[in-house]
């Protein structure tokens, strides 16, 4: 089941994220690679900023998290984790499903460290990744990560005049 996650759910969306970048290890490039990958005071910086995150539970279990963000005259899909024995289940499909159908605007981005599996769950979904140029120019309007996190992802675009 899909539900808006609160601040009393702070700290168990901390271990999901957590737990499920295990995956990207060796992905990241060590130099942007910490322990934990996004620190509890990091995860409500985002929240503060203005990311409202919603989750997948089994039972009283939080297994999947997905973050969606209006900016500006786009939306983001941000902060995208499913506990590791729990994927490949639809659970993430389920969630961007979820979240696309929230968005008003007529694009909605979605940026990732470039890992193929990622790109290509997205790409499942409509979404299509724009150029390295385009990229770097999404990145900075709509996001606020340093210049290495842009030199080593990717930007991924869906449209909705392509339905």
């Amino acid at each position: 089941m899909i539900r808006s996650l609160t601040s009393s759910d702070i700290k168990t969306v901390f271990r999901v994220i957590n737990e499920s970048t295990q995956a990207y290890k060796g992905i990241i490039p060590a130099d942007q690679w910490k322990e934990p990958y996004m620190p509890i005071d990091e995860l409500k910086e985002e929240v503060e900023a203005g990311v409202k995150f919603f989750g997948w539970e089994e039972g009283d279990t939080l297994i999947g998290v997905m973050g969606f963000q209006p900016v500006k005259d786009t939306t983001l899909i941000r902060h995208a984790y499913v506990l590791t024995k729990h994927q490949r289940r639809g659970i993430g499909r389920k969630l961007l499903s979820y979240l696309m159908s929230l968005a008003t605007t007529p694009e909605i981005l979605v940026g990732t460290w470039e890992a193929t599996w990622a790109i290509q769950f997205y790409e499942k979904y409509g979404f299509k990744l724009v150029s390295p140029k385009e990229k770097d120019r999404l990145l900075r309007k709509y996001w606020n990560i340093p210049d290495r996190q842009i030199e080593t992802s990717v930007v991924l675009r869906f449209e909705r005049s392509s339905l």
